[in-house]
């Protein structure tokens, strides 16, 4: 009987913006990740007698203009592995789409290890990254739990995650504080092309990144808890910079964003432990322990009425259900 593949989400600490190649969406520079428990996709894949994908997600069979990536996908995936099956896809997202909560994260890491199951490619988990990747760069982390580095490679072989720590033994719980679950404006596709091209202080980030790869895998050995925090604060924020000064500028926050920002400062000269990550949309993740967790999310919850917040845990890889 074929399984069903789970796949977690994953916070990028230090993020990946912007590919060198777009055909196996390979980043210009390696990125590290902390994978979440709290939200998930549930994808099943059915070998059909039929000449072409049928796919539904949350129960809503999709149109063709809907689920065009996924059928790109699909077609890539049997290129790679030289079949002619199509299946039926069956989905159910545990994920604000498109919010910025790495939806497509979890989507095609579950994608991917629901036709390794159900065509018995039997990858293993290097495998499934590089096969995950070529759906969102993103999901080639989502194979694996804890911290996670994905190596930024030069062809679709050599660029895959890699576990750091799956089971780190760290006081880490992060608070999501959704603002809207509404799709963004510009998509982290579009996003980092215009970054790419036009962000004067581009050359820059891939100096960052590199460096502060390395910082935070030492504050994460010696489980140094501000330490990650500030780094992976810093490294959004300078992400989020790209965005300001492309030409044209944009940005993926809302009013509550910048407020929260603002109440994180607050809440950290009140000696409480919080930092701010953010991907592509306006939600924002806050770092916490678990002894700040509780009087964090009340802070939040006192300040802004109208967000929900959400804990989360660290998270493991791909599992079978």
């Amino acid at each position: 009987m074929t399984k069903t593949a789970r796949a977690y989400t994953n916070i990028a600490l230090i993020k990946y913006w912007g590919k060198k190649n777009k055909q196996y969406k390979l980043p210009y520079t390696n990125s590290l990740s902390l994978t979440l428990d709290r939200f998930y996709t549930d994808t099943l894949a059915e070998v059909i007698d039929n000449d072409q994908d049928i796919i539904s997600l949350n129960d809503e069979v999709l149109t063709d203009a809907k689920s065009q990536r996924i059928r790109n996908y699909l077609d890539t995936v049997r290129q790679m592995y030289s079949f002619d099956d199509h299946f039926q896809i069956t989905t159910v997202n545990h994920v604000p789409t498109s919010a910025g909560f790495a939806s497509s994260a979890s989507g095609f890491a579950a994608l991917a290890g629901a036709i390794n199951e159900t065509k018995q490619l039997n990858l293993d988990r290097k495998q499934l990254s590089i096969l995950a990747r070529n759906g969102s760069g993103s999901a080639s982390r989502s194979i694996y739990g804890g911290f996670v580095e994905w190596i930024a490679g030069h062809d679709n072989q050599s660029s895959f995650a890699v576990p750091i720590d799956e089971t780190p033994d760290i006081d880490l719980t992060l608070l999501s504080v959704v603002i809207n679950q509404h799709s963004k404006k510009v998509s982290s596709t579009v996003g980092m092309e215009n970054s790419v091209k036009s962000s004067p202080f581009y050359s820059n980030w891939v100096t960052l990144v590199s460096s502060e790869i390395k910082e935070i895998k030492q504050a994460i050995a010696q489980k140094d808890l501000q330490k990650i925090g500030e780094i992976s604060e810093h490294n959004a924020m300078s992400m989020h910079a790209l965005t300001l000064s492309a030409n044209p500028s944009f940005t993926y926050f809302a009013p509550e964003t910048i407020r929260i920002f603002q109440l994180i400062q607050e809440i950290r000269q009140k000696g409480i432990f919080a930092y701010a990550t953010i991907d592509a949309g306006p939600n924002v993740k806050i770092i916490c322990t678990k002894e700040s967790i509780q009087k964090v999310q009340t802070y939040i919850e006192q300040q802004l009425s109208n967000v929900t917040t959400v804990v989360a845990n660290i998270g493991h890889g791909i599992e079978y259900i």
